[in-house]
């Protein structure tokens, strides 16, 4: 079994590294104290992303992506997750739900989401449906030939950027024992579509500067052609697809963690009381030994499903325990770099009260900490009739 990373692995890592370090941590400040991305920075970080050969790297090469595998991509988004959200949101990965699209709409959306000429956006939560997709209330039905969309998405990542839309919405109802079952169509929609209207979400404490929005839709009209997959088949396209937004989520609080951890360290190092650094003490030092020690656990185990994907092996179960491990891994990481800086930790000198903040969203979007271990338990229990 080989742990290690090969040549080509270990140049992916230091040339995103490279990359975050010049070109993402020297605006961080800025976009934290205005929660703004200035348009000239965000085409800059994206026309260097394009130059330097990663944009859309985690799509294959038949479609213009750079075709790394699942593990290299892992490696890319944990690196990435060193830096500010807001920021490498334009280093540019477009939704691999995309390679759902078929004839006219790989010319109108795939190709120009992965040559970057147009952004993309998921839409899939709701006020009242987050975790419970299907209870969604934003429908679409038949009207004359066409879809007619009506309803509300919220909580919806770059939508201020995106120049079209992965809408989740319901088309239909089954009855099954169970009740009522909704059937779910994605449809691809235009920012500028009449009846659709983009609109400010809602303030957040964490990952300033990458905001959430509202979207209206109301009599929205989409012919056959925007439908992305088949009608009623929103669940299949999801499943086929979605599985790699956990996993983003998980190496990107591994990188997060590290990059928190590093600050942790040389703060223990060099901080002094009672005439030494505090990392002699044992309430600091074991505090250190834990952080290091659960971030190489979450590491492996986010690179160990990304592996599984590549082999072709089942990993729904790999993933969602990676998610909810890295994810509070890092909650544990950030609190206490914090209670070693201190007071110090909560003053905005530091980027530590940043790290803090920012990690608590990071166990609810892309499925909750409970939502993941419904996942765990249900793939172990299943094979056994229950």
């Amino acid at each position: 079994m080989q742990f290690g990373l090969t040549q080509e692995q270990q140049m992916i890592v230091d040339t995103v590294r490279t990359f975050v370090e010049h070109e993402i941590y020297p605006h961080e400040d800025a976009v934290e104290r205005t929660g703004e991305v200035p348009k000239e920075i965000a085409d800059d970080i994206k026309r260097k992303t394009i130059e330097l050969g990663f944009y859309a790297c985690n799509f294959p090469q038949e479609v213009g992506g750079a075709g790394l595998s699942h593990v290299d991509f892992a490696l890319v988004e944990r690196e990435l997750g060193r830096g500010s959200m807001a920021l490498n949101h334009f280093f540019g990965r477009p939704q691999n739900i995309l390679m759902a699209c078929k004839g006219d709409q790989r010319d109108r959306y795939l190709l120009p989401a992965v040559r970057g000429e147009r952004m993309d956006a998921l839409a899939m939560t709701e006020p009242d449906a987050g975790s419970d997709v299907r209870g969604m209330k934003c429908s679409a039905v038949r009207d004359g030939g066409d879809w007619v969309l009506n309803g509300s998405k919220h909580f919806i990542s770059g939508a201020e950027h995106a120049d079209f839309f992965i809408v989740f919405v319901a088309t239909g109802v089954d009855d099954t024992p169970r009740g009522p079952k909704k059937r779910i169509t994605t449809f691809l929609v235009d920012r500028d579509t009449p009846g659709f209207e983009v609109r400010d979400g809602y303030a957040s404490v964490s990952h300033r500067g990458y905001k959430n929005c509202i979207l209206d839709f109301d009599n929205c009209r989409l012919p056959d052609a925007q439908v992305l997959g088949e009608v009623d088949g929103g669940f299949a396209v999801m499943n086929e697809w979605l599985y790699a937004t956990r996993i983003t989520v998980a190496t990107m609080s591994v990188g997060r963690a590290r990059r928190c951890f590093d600050y942790a360290l040389s703060y223990a190092a060099e901080r002094r009381q009672f005439g030494q650094p505090i990392g002699k003490f044992q309430g600091v030092s074991f505090q250190i030994a834990d952080m290091i020690t659960e971030i190489d656990a979450a590491d492996l185990m986010t690179l160990a499903a990304a592996w599984r994907l590549d082999e072709g092996l089942p990993a729904n179960r790999e993933i969602a325990s990676a998610k909810v491990y890295a994810t509070e891994m890092l909650a544990r990481v950030t609190d206490a770099t914090l209670q070693i800086y201190g007071g110090m930790g909560l003053m905005n000198d530091f980027p530590i009260e940043r790290f803090w903040r920012d990690a608590r969203v990071e166990r609810i979007w892309d499925g909750t900490s409970e939502i993941q271990r419904h996942i765990i338990s249900r793939e172990l229990l299943r094979p056994l009739g229950a």
